[in-house]
């Protein structure tokens, strides 16, 4: 749940990249840390946090899939590249097919030990990555199976 301690921790104009780390830690248990060089917030993949990420086009429909499910989880966009990262649960073992599957429709499971980055305020400044969808609490990530599935059933009903 939100407060509006916690709200005025994430939107106040002059809060920091740390300030947003200590928040993501602090309220969601996450082990998010700065990275000093770029000043962006970086989560490592591994553990009871996975990822996957897609173009955008694709990811609002899977959004759109899982909603009716009651599954949908938090979404980061980056706006550059036109893509989403969905924060899923543990990170689910792909056979080859569906790995070759999520390749060809521009969709990939992050691999395990490698960051993804969350909204920082000079980020969401700048335009780089923003929340499509908002990270509420440490059970709102959905099964990364599920999102996986959602995203092979969104591109087929596309065709």
């Amino acid at each position: 749940m939100t407060t509006s301690t916690t709200r005025t921790r994430i939107a106040r104009s002059d809060s920091t990249s740390d300030d947003r780390c200590d928040f993501y830690r602090d309220e969601f248990g996450l082990s998010a840390t700065v990275d000093r060089a770029t000043r962006r917030i970086l989560m490592p993949v591994g553990g009871l946090i996975g990822a996957v990420t897609m173009p955008l086009d694709l990811g609002r429909r899977v959004q759109a899939g899982l909603q009716i499910r009651m599954l949908a989880g938090p979404v980061i966009e980056r706006a550059q590249t036109q893509r989403w990262t969905f924060i899923t649960g543990p990170r689910h073992t792909l056979s080859d097919v569906v790995h070759a599957e999520l390749l060809r429709l521009g969709a990939s499971v992050v691999p395990e030990g490698d960051n993804i980055v969350l909204p920082s305020p000079e980020d969401e400044q700048l335009g780089l990555w923003r929340w499509e969808r908002a990270l509420k609490a440490l059970s709102d990530f959905p099964p990364q199976s599920a999102v996986i599935a959602t995203t092979r059933a969104m591109a087929y009903a596309a065709r």
